[in-house]
């Protein structure tokens, strides 16, 4: 019966997140691509929510990706977000 219990709250947990949420509580990848002409600033997280300062590029600007990963002591259920700039 325990079992059922707990495999009842884990398919709860995993379709009540948001794909942000996912990531950071349980480890895995999300990509995000900025709007044209947007480049990153700072991002952080606010509970599930990951929240994106972005700013216009600089005509000079070269658009890059960038990767911010967790790196956990037990090498379980780490995450990752992938931040893509374009022109």
């Amino acid at each position: 019966m325990k079992k059922v219990l707990l495999a009842i709250m884990a398919v709860l947990m995993l379709t009540s997140c948001t794909e942000q949420g996912m990531v950071r509580n349980f480890g895995g990848k999300s990509e995000i691509r900025l709007e044209k002409g947007q480049q990153l600033v700072e991002l952080t997280w606010k509970d599930d929510n990951l929240w994106i300062l972005t700013e216009p590029m600089d005509s000079d600007y070269i658009p890059k990706t960038k990767t911010f990963y967790e790196k956990s002591s037990f090498g379980a259920w780490e995450g990752k977000v992938t931040i893509i700039e374009s022109r």
